[in-house]
This record gives structure tokens, sequence and C-alpha cells, in this order.
């Protein structure tokens, strides 16, 4: 499922595309559905981002996104902490080709955009261009990295989600989207062919189930990406020490 948000980001002053010439999708990590009589009820993750896309075109995004359903078995929403890059005048991230900054935000998908707080504070990663798990160093977390949290507010019955960077909220967002069905990651790419997007690594993600599911690591699909889903708890609360998203070119 596309970001709307995406969509909305102009590429000139001024200027809104609702509809793309160009949209794509890259590599990416990704599981659900749940079980029947269970649900995702949290979810927690840190993105360390990369250098941008070279060469720098397009509007870009990274996410990680937790997909849900209401009661009735309807479709719900698309919970997702989005990390932006875009090039042009007026744009809200990136405002020439050689700007290193990365934009983050809290939206809900439900056909209309529910937040435009952006943050755009985070600098990319610049040398080296792709950086291992191991090879990531404080001063990158401090720098270029974003914490996403989506959990379940059983007072409202809402998904209460933050964006935080060092520690500190820069985006929230609450919303009635039902119950989590299935949480992945997204390499996504709008208006124009995005160049290559560098490998990028989300740490420490936790999914924790309303329910025990303990077969929920057999939904895992993986596009060029590797991490390793596990349990310690008979599938109550679920973990990814490492997910590493290969390096992807737009064509």
């Amino acid at each position: 499922m596309k970001s709307l948000l995406l969509a909305m980001l102009p590429v000139v002053s001024g200027a809104v595309f609702p509809r793309q010439s160009y949209f794509s999708f890259g590599n990416y990590f990704s599981t659900g559905a749940v079980a029947t009589d269970s649900w995702i009820r949290q979810a927690t993750t840190t993105l360390v981002l990369p250098a941008l896309n070279s060469p720098h075109t397009g509007n870009l995004g990274l996410w990680p996104g937790m997909g849900t359903k209401f009661d009735s078995g309807a479709d719900g929403q698309l919970i997702q902490g989005l990390a932006i890059s875009t090039v042009g005048q007026g744009s809200p991230c990136n405002f020439a080709a050689s700007d290193v900054k990365w934009c983050v935000v809290a939206s809900t998908f439900n056909g209309i955009v529910l937040s435009l707080s952006l943050f755009r504070a985070l600098t990319a990663i610049t040398s080296p261009t792709t950086v291992s798990s191991a090879g990531i160093t404080e001063k990158m977390l401090h720098d270029s990295a974003y914490a996403l949290a989506d959990k379940y507010n059983d007072a409202t019955a809402n998904f209460d989600q933050t964006v935080s960077v060092n520690g500190a909220k820069v985006s929230t967002l609450s919303t009635a989207s039902g119950h989590g069905a299935g949480w992945g990651t997204a390499m996504e790419c709008q208006q124009a062919k995005c160049g290559t997007v560098p490998e990028h690594h989300y740490l420490n993600t936790t999914l924790i189930m309303n329910t025990p599911d303990p077969n929920y690591s057999r939904t895992l699909a993986l596009n060029h990406a590797t991490g390793s889903l596990v349990t310690a708890d008979g599938g109550k609360t679920w973990t990814v020490a490492d997910i590493a998203i290969q390096q992807y070119t737009y064509t």
C-alpha cells in the first residue's frame, strides 16, 4: 500500500501531484497476517538512515509500517513512521540536490493524510555510504536514526504513534485504526526513479501480541533483506535484533 503523504510532497513550490508518473517499491522485510485469535498491540523499532539515494531524484520514503483490521473484518489502515527524502524548490525535506537532511513524521494512511508535522533534522550517513550493523556507531545513532513506537491505547481504542529522535518526541499521532494485523518495512519511490538506495538497518524491533501467536514467524517474507524473527515467551513477544535491507536501484 502506498503512502499518500509522499504523493502530496511538492517538487516545485506550490505544486501538488495527486497522480504519479512513477511509483515503485523496493526491498522489504514483511510479517503477517496474525492468527485469527490474536493481534499486534505494540510495535517498536529504530531505523538508522543511510546516505540519500543517488542520484538524488524522486520522492523516496523508507518506513516501518503496521497494517490493521477492524473488528468487523474490514481492512483498516496503514500506520507508518515515514523517513522522507525529496528534491526541489518548495520541498519540505531537501531544498537542493546537495541537501542531506531527512524528514521524519508519524502518519496513518486511510485515503487522506492525517499528519504533516514533519521534523527536518536528521543528517544522512555520508561516509561510508553503506554501513553494516557492526559499523553503526553511537554518533550515527545520534545523528541519523529515529525510533518509532506504535502502541494500542486501551482507554481510547486508538493506536498512539510516536516518532522520537535521541529520546525526544518529534512527531505524534493517535488514530482509531483497529487492531494490528501485520508489520513490515518498505522502500517506496514516487514521481521519478529514485536512483540507488543504500543498505540500511532497523534495530531492536519488537512486536507484542495481544495473545500469544506461536506460529507468527512462519509469516515472515524477505525480499533482499535479512533478519531473524524470534520469540522467548511462546509467541507473545517477537523480536528482531537487526533487519538489514539491501541496496536497491530503481529502474
